[in-house]
């Protein structure tokens, strides 16, 4: 299997929106299409209710579930924008809270959970099943993005899940954390490190070896842990794009590379 190794070096020049309003006006101008359909989701699992928000633009083929990192949520800016970004691409959307909020609560005194990785791998697959059989979105083939230790979760899940997760992408995640399941991934699975992320960066470096599916790392140069340079984000979200267009709707991929 080919390894692929990209080093990003002139990111756009514009930066990320920072507020919430903003989120919407940037999704109307990039889609330049009807409205999407938004849905609050309220999902039974283990015994708990977990909350996401649920964005479906029209002619959607495909569905990208974010699974966040250590510390953060479904209202994470970084995680909203990259979405936003997908949407326009018309990849639907799914960002939700992998913990409720009493265990937010608590995993803000000691991070028990934030790196639990089988727990939240485990509330990632339950999730995806719901959503397999959900009338709005059974049809839509299912990604993941992944960011941090949210990485981790999704690589177990995929393992766990097989074929029936199409793709999957890692923002400064720690996909060291998925162990022994990383061998069992079917689904292409892009890496996207910052090139000043150092420690992280080596660490998927090493993870790379051990993928026998599809892969490529790509490395953006300048960037730190959380994109937080200006065109870094957008560089995230537009090979994010690509990856997601290349391997959950390669038809429509390939019509427009044409």
């Amino acid at each position: 299997m080919t390894i692929s190794h990209h080093v990003f070096t002139g990111p756009p020049s514009s930066a990320p929106p920072q507020g919430e309003q903003e989120f919407g006006a940037m999704a109307m101008a990039l889609a330049g299409a009807p409205a999407a359909t938004e849905e609050r989701l309220e999902i039974e699992v283990d015994g708990v209710t977990l909350f996401g928000d649920l964005v479906v633009p029209p002619h959607a083929q495909s569905l990208v579930v974010f699974a966040h990192g250590s510390g953060s949520s479904r209202h994470s800016p970084r995680n909203r924008w990259v979405a936003q970004a997908l949407q326009a691409s018309t990849h639907a959307t799914l960002l939700f809270d992998l913990l409720t909020t009493r265990e937010e609560l608590a995993d803000a005194k000691d991070g028990h959970l934030r790196f639990n990785i089988a727990f939240l791998a485990r509330r990632l697959v339950a999730v995806s099943r719901w959503l397999a059989e959900a009338p709005g979105t059974r049809d839509l083939a299912m990604g993941y993005f992944g960011a941090s230790t949210g990485a981790a979760a999704a690589l177990v899940a995929a393992a766990e899940l097989g074929p029936r997760v199409g793709a999957i992408v890692s923002r400064g995640g720690r996909p060291d954390l998925a162990a022994d399941a990383v061998s069992s991934v079917v689904a292409p699975t892009l890496l996207i490190v910052g090139s000043q992320d150092m420690h992280v960066l080596r660490l998927n470096q090493q993870v790379l070896s051990r993928l026998h599916c599809k892969k490529e790392l790509l490395v953006v140069q300048g960037a730190t842990h959380l994109f937080e340079e200006t065109g870094a984000l957008e560089t995230v979200a537009q090979h994010a794009a690509r990856w997601f267009s290349r391997h959950l709707n390669p038809q429509k991929s390939r019509s427009t590379e044409h």
